[in-house]
């Protein structure tokens, strides 16, 4: 319980960071906080796969793929981005009630522990991930893929630049 309430705050940390930030890429380092603290619910629950997997995609490519994307546009646009004003003043009472409602929610636990289910023990596991993916999983699996290959033909197709008339296509 204490590894949670320490990943807990640390997620409402970044959370908040993410919503208060002034700069896009502290609100992107704020976003690194909170899925490095889901990870690291995941490892307490004893899933290392998904606890790796959030790390390697989420904490690392899609936070990577965030700030590349925010350096981008601040460059085109030749300006930097930031928050606007009322982003801060917003948050704040959304932030408090988020924490009420996590104090009521721990005040319910004390008040009232439970017995969590025992998972079977391969759950969460490298090999129980490979088995139920390429067994019973494996069709929608390589259809996921399929769309993600089209997914990604069409935004090189989109993002190739189109000639003027009289200009020369670049090679």
């Amino acid at each position: 319980m204490v590894l949670f309430g320490i990943t807990a705050v640390c997620a409402l940390a970044g959370g908040a960071g993410v919503i208060c930030a002034r700069r896009p890429v502290h609100s992107a380092l704020g976003l690194l906080l909170v899925l490095l603290s889901l990870a690291a619910d995941y490892l307490l629950l004893g899933a290392q796969f998904i606890a790796a997997a959030q790390v390697i995609i989420y904490a690392g490519a899609i936070v990577v793929l965030f700030v590349f994307i925010i350096m981008l546009l601040a460059a085109q646009s030749g300006e930097h981005a930031t928050v606007g004003a009322f982003a801060g003043p917003a948050a704040v009472p959304l932030v408090l009630a988020l924490c009420a409602l996590l104090a009521a929610g721990l005040l319910v636990l004390v008040a009232r522990p439970f017995a969590a289910a025992a998972a079977p023990p391969p759950f969460g596991t490298v090999q129980a991930v490979g088995r139920a993916l390429f067994g019973r999983y494996l069709l929608p699996f390589e259809a996921a893929s399929l769309v993600l290959l089209a997914g990604m033909v069409g935004a090189v197709a989109l993002a190739r630049r189109v000639p003027a008339p009289g200009e020369t296509p670049p090679r």
